[in-house]
């Protein structure tokens, strides 16, 4: 029962494809002579022929990270899984047993990508902290010293995780935690403060200074992991937070306001640099006569396939591609003058021109006009979108299903 449930949500839920092994027989079977490509092992420590936990040694071997899932559970289980590093345990003891592994396999997944710090002058300490970590899953970088931890924040800036010890030579953690947090909110970047002191006012003076948890030594492994997982787990849903405030509920674009705020830093960057930027705000032809015609649920079908067309033009760009809203979408072209950025919109309105929707049996194509407006020196950004805007107008004036820019106009003048 737990193995089918288990592979079904493994691979519904997870996207992973299982091998599942009833007994050590199978397992060694799996591995093979050769090798293997496993990503993670959930390995129960009771099978048929594996009653004392062969089965993880096996795995451990094999540089398999393991999960630990498993009924039977006593201070003497708990020590052998714990000397074994594995990267987790999870109890069949309660209905959200089930839950918790698949919590757990996820977060290990995760933690792949999350890069920690681990900050202690002891070699024999920071060794601890950095096996654990390790084991977790976790990119893990060091540092001897408060200087050496901020040279390796300048050093590493995917690092969403700092561990620092209290005493150390030439900074304290106090003063660490207070450098970490002038440069980093705690929405960025999380500090845990690890020590061996007796001053139990240490945690809160920690605390104070900004650090996000505090661990007395010696800790229990399992209490430090999640403290840490819990700390990792705050991050990322502050990211998905930001990632929905800035995205477009229906397209999954940027939406206006990430735009309106984005747009005038990449603006000002260009004109410090003496670099040329560029706007264009495309504008699906007659959208509202669609909507009218075949419904809303057409007129949102199109939307999205236009945006998913969009994205797949400009991904890998540092261009900024959002919705504004309605059948508006607006780019800001950085590094790009306004002759670069029409050439390259006539390209993309030939291309969105081949896209096809399918609206009660019949095919339905889509055309989009397009005003480009160069920005050529420091003014409101709204300034820059007014000029798109009504280049906007004179493509749809001009028979709608072409760009129009300030380069055009003064091509037609020259003429």
């Amino acid at each position: 029962m737990f193995s089918s449930i288990l592979t079904h949500r493994f691979h519904t839920e997870l996207g992973f494809e299982v091998t599942h092994c009833a007994s050590l027989k199978a397992l060694n079977e799996a591995l093979g002579p050769d090798g293997h490509d496993f990503t993670i092992a959930v390995v129960d420590l009771n099978l048929p022929d594996s009653p004392h936990g062969e089965a993880l040694d096996v795995m451990i071997a094999h540089g398999v990270p393991a999960i630990v899932f498993t009924g039977y559970f006593d201070v003497g289980v708990r020590n052998r899984i714990m000397e074994r590093c594995v990267v987790d345990y999870v109890l069949k003891d309660n209905e959200f047993a089930l839950d918790n592994l698949v919590a757990s396999v996820r977060r290990a997944i995760s933690n792949r990508r999350t890069r920690v710090l681990v900050v202690d002058d002891l070699p024999s300490a920071r060794q601890v902290l950095v096996d654990l970590l390790t084991a977790q899953q976790f990119m893990v970088a060091v540092a001897a010293s408060g200087v050496e931890a901020l040279e390796a924040l300048d050093r590493h800036g995917d690092i969403e995780l700092v561990l620092t010890d209290h005493h150390m030579p030439d900074m304290d953690g106090y003063e660490l935690t207070r450098r970490i947090r002038q440069r980093y909110g705690s929405d960025r970047m999380r500090v845990i403060g690890v020590s061996s002191s007796n001053d139990r006012l240490l945690s809160a003076a920690f605390l104070k200074a900004g650090a996000s948890d505090f661990v007395y030594r010696p800790f229990v492994p399992e209490e430090l992991q999640c403290r840490i997982a819990q700390n990792v787990e705050t991050l990322m849903q502050i990211k998905q937070l930001r990632v929905a405030a800035a995205s477009d509920y229906l397209t999954g674009l940027y939406n206006r306001r990430y735009f309106y705020d984005q747009a005038p830093r990449l603006v000002n960057d260009c004109l410090r640099r003496a670099l040329p930027s560029s706007v264009a705000i495309l504008d699906i032809d007659h959208f509202k006569r669609l909507n009218d015609t075949y419904g809303h649920e057409i007129g949102d079908q199109m939307l999205k396939a236009v945006a998913d067309r969009l994205q797949t033009l400009f991904v890998g760009s540092d261009n900024l591609l959002s919705r504004l809203g309605g059948e508006e979408f607006a780019i800001l072209f950085t590094e790009m003058d306004s002759q670069a950025a029409t050439d390259l919109c006539d390209k993309v309105r030939a291309d969105l021109s081949c896209l096809k929707i399918t609206a009660d049996d019949e095919e339905l194509s889509v055309t989009v006009s397009i005003g480009v407006a160069e920005i050529s020196g420091y003014e409101a950004f709204e300034n820059y979108l007014n000029a798109a805007d009504q280049f906007l107008y004179m493509a749809k004036h001009k028979g709608r299903n072409q760009v129009y820019s300030d380069a055009r106009m003064t091509q037609e003048a020259a003429q």
